[in-house]
């Protein structure tokens, strides 16, 4: 499969949007009980997952056309999917204001 800006981009929005109704799912069952230290360590250990998850989708191709010497397209590509993302993300906030 070759990878591009725009489906590294879809892929983080996929991403972020399994970790919310995941979230949410557990909120559905879990509202009345105390925290435990359980909690706060799955916190921190999706927040982790998270970043790496994050990192692979927005660097690594960047990387590797920056290590095989291709400057240009490593920020261009960068660039791209940040873009793409963030009007994504516009579009998401944009929906979210409406309702």
């Amino acid at each position: 499969m070759k990878w591009s800006p725009f489906i590294n981009a879809v892929a983080a929005t996929i991403y972020i949007a399994a970790v919310a109704l995941f979230m949410r799912f557990l909120e559905s069952f879990r509202h009345d009980t105390p925290d435990t230290l359980l909690d706060g360590m799955g916190f921190i250990s999706l927040f982790v997952f998270s970043a790496a998850v994050m990192a692979f989708l927005f660097f690594y191709q960047p990387l590797r056309k920056l290590i095989e010497n291709k400057r240009a397209e490593a920020l261009s590509y960068f660039l791209k999917t940040l873009g793409v993302f963030g009007a994504i993300t516009f579009v998401v906030l944009i929906l979210v204001s409406v309702q």
